[in-house]
């Protein structure tokens, strides 16, 4: 409270693997360089603090943050210039001190004219979940799945089993891919929001069903789960309690559900 959630709209937490840092968006937080924004703040005395703009933030929407399994990568995604168009996936170094490098492109084999969201490296880093209205698909954004080919993700195939003609974003995979957690809108810009799980069955994905969480209503606005790399049983996800609830959309910690899932699922 206060910190990490404010009276502004704080979406998709992601904290380091080390547990030192989280990262998150917001679209209407004062203080950053130029509205959706990505920001850090570092755990002192078991509490965030000191919540500030990354570093590689600018004028550009900067949006969806996502550590890497090994927290050598915080990706992301901009509209910043020199991109595909529209929305791009992007991911920035993070060095042993904390601070952030360059910030690279994902290229051409994940970026589209359309818009890109919420990118998810696999623990492994062989795969990656992704969101896009860009490269065909059920309708309206739908989630895919790339591979990592030694130098880029590339190939990026619909994930099996959850696409439909509504929006299908912000996947997070649970148990390593034997599990997904996504969020679908009939309009993800004027509609509700709402999270959904589903168990993969070998093939794919199967039994989508509302997340069990008190404000994962049908009226409600819930989206951004990213699993806690330092507690991989638990999720954070963006949503309105009764309470505790600082403003808008707050950043919440749950126990990650158990699917009972296959293998087979995360490759696509």
């Amino acid at each position: 409270m206060h910190a990490v959630s404010t009276p502004a709209n704080e979406i998709r937490g992601s904290v380091s693997p080390d547990g030192t840092r989280i990262a998150w968006g917001s679209p209407d937080r004062s203080g950053g360089p130029g509205g959706w924004d990505i920001w850090i703040a570092r755990r002192d005395g078991g509490r965030w603090s000191d919540p500030r703009p990354a570093s590689f933030d600018g004028a550009a929407k900067e949006f969806d943050p996502m550590f890497s399994a090994n927290g050598r990568w915080l990706y992301f995604f901009s509209n910043r210039p020199g991109g595909k168009g529209g929305d791009d996936l992007y991911r920035v170094a993070v060095n042993d001190d904390g601070t952030f490098g360059a910030v690279e492109s994902l290229g051409a084999g994940v970026n589209s004219a359309g818009n890109e969201w919420a990118p998810t490296p696999s623990r492994d880093g062989q795969h990656l979940l992704f969101a896009s209205d860009g490269f065909g698909g059920a309708g309206r954004h739908d989630l895919f799945i790339a591979r990592w080919d030694g130098k880029a993700f590339v190939d990026p195939k619909p994930v099996p089993g959850i696409n439909t003609s509504d929006d299908d974003f912000d996947g997070a995979w649970l148990d390593d891919g034997r599990a997904i957690v996504f969020a679908r809108s009939t309009d993800v810009d004027k509609q509700p929001i709402r999270l959904f799980v589903a168990r993969c069955d070998g093939t794919q994905y199967v039994d989508a069903r509302p997340l069990a969480l008190s404000f994962n209503t049908e009226d409600g606005w819930t989206l951004g789960p990213a699993i806690d790399w330092n507690k991989p049983n638990e999720l954070l996800v963006s949503g309105a309690a009764k309470a505790p609830h600082a403003g808008k959309l707050d950043l919440y910690r749950m126990a990650a559900p158990r699917m009972e899932g296959r293998d087979g699922c995360q490759s696509g």
